[in-house]
């Protein structure tokens, strides 16, 4: 049987819930700041999601959503700079306290740590983003507890491309079967099953519910903690009420066996 080793962890909608109330206000902060009308509400943003990648998402909502719009010269750049604003504001709300944690995140964090599982970040989000997240959740010494921050524009293709878990995955020295990948989203998943990595827990929100998890050992409601359980939506949560350091390793050995 093969060890668990290490905790691969999404960002966007794993770690914590930026997406309706952060990333989707940021962006429309970006387009106002622009002088652009654009506005994406939150119907439209669930549809954005299909897509992973803020530079991406921009340009998907041009191709299919605002085909009037009459593209600069410098494309490039004009997509570029929306983002970078964007990540201003997006940052700016994270260091004001307004995106914290989702329910048990922190305790999982703090068990793996306790417990000796190496624990990484794979995400498609800037490595600004996942810094800024983690400091104002984990303090100045957030860097202790992530072994590899894999994010960003680091490899040529985001997710669903396995690209990212591979990238995190060399960096560590560390084989897919002693792996684990928390994610929230379907091509969260693909990417992890496309990287195969055998065990997969899914913390669904309320943009991704509804997605389709095929792959994923474990589908749960949230993380939990003490004053708020872990619903179990497929798959079995032996740990009681909550997904714990040591329910992944039992999770973990029957993927693995």
């Amino acid at each position: 049987m093969t060890e668990l080793k290490a905790l691969l962890f999404d960002v966007d909608g794993t770690l914590a819930d930026t997406e309706r109330d952060g990333h989707r206000v940021a962006f429309n902060h970006a387009f106002e700041e622009a002088g652009l009308d654009w506005r994406w509400d939150e119907a439209l943003y669930g549809k954005l999601l299909a897509v992973t990648g803020g530079k991406e998402r921009i340009r998907y909502y041009l191709a299919e959503f605002n085909r009037d719009f009459q593209m600069p010269e410098n494309a490039d750049e004009f997509v570029a700079g929306l983002h970078k604003s964007k990540t201003k504001h997006f940052t700016n709300m994270l260091r004001e306290g307004k995106i914290p944690f989702r329910t048990g995140v922190k305790r999982l964090l703090e068990e793996a740590k306790a417990a000796d599982l190496r624990m990484a970040v794979a995400t498609t989000t800037t490595p600004e983003n996942v810094s800024t997240l983690l400091e104002a959740n984990l303090g100045v010494d957030w860097a202790d507890w992530f072994e590899v921050i894999a994010a960003g524009d680091i490899v040529p293709n985001k997710k669903p491309a396995p690209d990212i878990y591979t990238w995190a995955m060399e960096q560590m020295n560390l084989r897919p079967v002693e792996c684990l990948a928390l994610e929230d989203s379907a091509n969260g998943v693909k990417s992890a099953v496309a990287a195969e990595i055998p065990s997969i827990v899914v913390t669904v929100n309320g943009y991704t519910k509804d997605e389709d998890f095929t792959g994923a050992s474990l589908i749960v409601s949230q993380f939990g903690d003490g004053d708020s359980a872990s619903e179990v939506i497929r798959g079995s949560l032996d740990s009681g009420t909550m997904v714990t350091a040591q329910g992944l390793r039992a999770l973990h050995a029957q993927g693995a066996a």
